[in-house]
């Protein structure tokens, strides 16, 4: 699974793709449409940053790649892509109970915080795609 190196793309089966944990400098994309909506992304090899209509959604230490990036009121999925491990913070349902699995392996229940988010860390080794699915509970 690549970087993307146009920084933000819509993908053939309607999913988001963006992030390039790759740059050495900050990086961004503003205004991109995408179902409707208004998408935002900051990445380089530190971080990378999702916004939507300019509302907080993904963020990961170190920047990643994510691909298939994909979001309802019931699930998130999408397959994220590092050199380093990442700590991954999610804009969920505040208060709400989901059920994270990675690589198909059952990871527990997690609650979000007051502010709705959602925090996971994921390991991550280059050039290796890894699939998260959080489903709400």
């Amino acid at each position: 699974m690549p970087v993307v190196n146009e920084l933000i793309r819509t993908e053939a089966d309607g999913t988001l793709s963006f992030g390039n944990y790759q740059l050495d400098t900050k990086s961004k994309v503003s205004d991109f449409e995408h179902c409707g909506d208004s998408y935002k992304v900051k990445t380089f090899n530190e971080i990378t940053k999702l916004e939507r209509n300019g509302m907080f959604v993904y963020e990961s230490v170190p920047g990643t790649a994510v691909n298939q990036f994909k979001q309802d009121e019931k699930e998130t999925s999408f397959k994220v892509e590092g050199d380093k491990d990442a700590q991954i913070t999610l804009e969920m349902e505040e208060g709400a109970e989901y059920e994270v699995s990675v690589n198909g392996d059952y990871a527990g229940k997690m609650k979000t915080n007051i502010g709705g988010k959602l925090v996971l860390s994921v390991d991550l080794s280059d050039g290796k795609a890894t699939q998260v699915n959080i489903t709400k509970a």
